[in-house]
């Protein structure tokens, strides 16, 4: 105020007491003016703000800031039932700089990997060692020489020239990745199933989530997943296929000798945000009980975190996988891409030099590539025979029961008969 009235008197040149005064009450109905007019601006943004804000369950300061190549904003989106809203837009690196990953491969069977979820005789949660291997071997599935040593491929690279093979990709520090979250949750009509390799969510630690990983009986080959559940896409970005931060919880239960190296173990913390902008917990409520009244999507309505604010959220179980079993909320259209050559949202930038020899593509909303972006071998001529996509092939075989797959469906989805897609189709994997 005093600044204000001396650079007035300065400019008007006023001497007398009545004209000061004057000024004096000029000068603070003005200040009081322009002060009530920044006042209004700065509650119309914090209402902007709070209006923003309401219903949003998507908390973006506890997400990995090392996983970030820039900070998180709100965009506008369209949801997949053609709603528009607004989104929490995460532009990740294809690794966090503060997390390790490995082991996945084991290089002999005197070396002990990753882990994990066999399918076949004998199903269950594994650490690939000797004794998984070995057992493998038994049922025709073999995976290691004369000598010993395992055959591994960076399936990104290179084709494998055997049977069967332990997959180890490569990186790519080149990629990023683009991620929209909902940030005001609808819950669908109907619930979403996922399938292999869908896409589930982000983890805070900065990590994509997929659901289940490929079937060795289907590919014939074992895409190695380390002992927090993550491994490489073949676009060479790191992703997990469990919810890791209670990934120990399922080792305890399903007695498996390993622990998650690359993140902290808390079975009622939040994991990270389902793609339908719902938290995802660990197995326990915070409070350490178990959940109760699930849904089919291991979901419930009820207090979450520290603030005890109530909503749909998922938990994790104590099996393997342990990820929701299906989304309950609309999920956003183009909700994940990423700069990658292949793999599960490739669209790399226009006139990209192609290194790596999987096709962009997969990642659908429903169910991505079942192979995490490798067909088993000879599928692709396959498709070419029936005069269908290999995608579509791929797809069909998988909702028609995957490995054991019923081609009455899969002909009939395909709109070929069972003998046409029987004489196109390659002969499994040995046994």
């Amino acid at each position: 105020m005093r600044a204000i009235k001396r650079s007035r008197f300065k400019v008007l040149g006023v001497n007398t007491k009545k004209g000061t005064l004057a000024l004096s009450i000029l000068s603070a109905m003005l200040l009081l003016s322009a002060c009530d007019e920044h006042a209004q601006n700065d509650n119309t943004a914090v209402t902007s703000h709070k209006k923003t804000l309401k219903n949003t369950l998507i908390n973006t300061d506890a997400f990995n800031i090392k996983a970030m190549v820039k900070l998180p904003q709100t965009v506008e989106c369209t949801l997949e039932n053609g709603s528009q809203t607004q989104c929490t837009q995460v532009v990740l690196k294809y690794l966090p700089d503060n997390i390790e990953v490995g082991p996945f491969c084991p290089e002999t069977l005197d070396d002990v990997g990753g882990i994990w979820d066999w399918d076949g005789t004998d199903a269950g949660l594994y650490r690939l060692d000797k004794a998984f291997l070995t057992m493998l071997n038994e049922q025709g599935f073999t995976f290691y020489d004369e000598d010993g040593n395992v055959h591994i491929v960076d399936n990104a690279t290179i084709r494998p020239t055997v049977d069967h093979v332990c997959i180890n990709v490569s990186v790519d520090k080149s990629v990023e990745i683009t991620a929209l979250l909902p940030l005001h949750p609808v819950m669908s009509e109907q619930s979403t199933a996922l399938g292999t390799v869908s896409k589930v969510g982000i983890a805070l630690a900065g990590v994509p989530i997929f659901s289940d990983a490929p079937s060795v009986q289907h590919t014939g080959h074992l895409p190695a997943l380390d002992t927090c559940a993550g491994h490489i896409d073949p676009g060479g970005w790191y992703h997990y296929h469990g919810t890791a931060s209670d990934i120990d919880s399922v080792y305890k239960h399903e007695h498996v000798n390993a622990n998650c190296n690359n993140l902290t173990q808390k079975p009622s913390a939040l994991f990270g945000y389902a793609f339908d902008g719902y938290p995802i917990y660990g197995s326990q409520e915070i409070d350490g009980t178990t959940p109760a009244e699930l849904d089919s999507c291991n979901g419930h309505i009820g207090p979450t975190g520290e603030s005890g604010t109530v909503t749909y959220h998922y938990h994790a179980s104590n099996t393997f996988p342990n990820l929701p079993k299906c989304l309950k909320g609309v999920v956003a259209q183009n909700n994940f891409a990423t700069t990658a050559q292949a793999g599960v949202g490739a669209k790399p930038p226009e006139g990209t030099r192609t290194t790596r020899h999987e096709p962009p593509g997969g990642g659908g909303p429903k169910a991505g590539d079942p192979n995490g972006g490798m067909s088993p071998p000879g599928f692709g001529e396959a498709a070419k025979k029936l005069g269908v996509s290999e995608k579509a092939l791929m797809q069909a075989m998988q909702n028609a029961g995957g490995p054991n797959a019923d081609l009455t469906i899969v002909a009939k989805t395909l709109n070929v008969t069972p003998a046409q897609l029987k004489a196109a189709l390659p002969e499994k994997p040995k046994r």
